[in-house]
């Protein structure tokens, strides 16, 4: 077809720095996602997701949509999908971990 290339093709041809830049940029874009795009990528479907939590596909839909909500739920979403939330505070010299969550976890699985 006229005027399509393979993505190889257009890689080959840019240039080593532009190379770089694309690879840097893929990682940063690969270490921020929504939930969607998470469960997505774990290859997992709403209904999975529901199941776990026993909540139904719906649920799941409008938990993914959500652009505030409990840290509770979160960390039960995330590890409806096999992971551990972890809070971190950034700051420009260091990073801490916010243990208050992972207390509040231990306490209600006790």
């Amino acid at each position: 077809m006229a005027g399509r290339h393979s993505f190889a093709e257009l890689r080959a041809r840019m240039s080593p720095e532009a190379q770089a830049k694309a690879e840097t940029e893929a990682l940063r874009l690969s270490e921020a996602m929504n939930l969607a795009e998470l469960r997505l990528a774990l290859k997992l479907s709403q209904e999975e997701i529901g199941q776990t939590l026993q909540i139904n596909q719906g649920s799941v839909a409008k938990v993914e949509k959500r652009a505030d909500m409990y840290v509770s739920t979160l960390r039960r979403f995330i590890e409806a999908m096999g992971g551990e939330l972890e809070i971190v505070a950034r700051f420009p010299d260091h990073a801490v971990k916010i243990k208050n969550f992972s207390d509040l976890n231990e306490k209600e699985r006790a």
